[in-house]
């Protein structure tokens, strides 16, 4: 009689790990199963967002990019042709040095913007209170 209620015992308690993974092995394969799924929800997902954030920043600087090109253009064609003779003869090459400094001057105001902006200072558009 103990005996048979040992080996009833004992088949259960097989069960009840077969039901949950059966072997170490089991459980092994379960843990690097949730280690995976785990690795992916937090880098996958992430990347996700991130890969779309430097997608839109590369469209819109490239958009910015053109349209100063194109306004430089303008400003070289615009001082070339409704200034009269000023810049004619020997100086038909102030036009392209006034659109250069131009250029020197936007991309000095950038820089200086991303330089001089401190993360630190920035208050986040989520939660207001984060940067207090």
């Amino acid at each position: 009689m103990i005996g048979g209620a040992i080996d009833v015992a004992v088949r259960g308690s097989r069960r009840n790990r077969q039901g949950r993974g059966g072997s170490l092995r089991g459980s092994g394969n379960e843990l690097v199963d949730l280690l995976v799924a785990y690795a992916k929800q937090e880098t996958i997902g992430p990347l996700k967002g991130l890969a779309r954030y430097v997608a839109f920043g590369l469209t819109g600087s490239v958009a910015i990019a053109a349209g100063l090109v194109i306004l430089l253009v303008a400003l070289v064609r615009l001082l070339q042709t409704e200034t009269g003779s000023v810049f004619g003869g020997s100086l038909s090459w102030l036009p392209y040095l006034i659109a250069a400094l131009v250029a020197l001057a936007v991309l000095a105001t950038a820089a200086w913007r991303v330089v001089a902006s401190d993360p630190k200072d920035r208050k986040d558009r989520k939660n207001p209170d984060v940067g207090r």
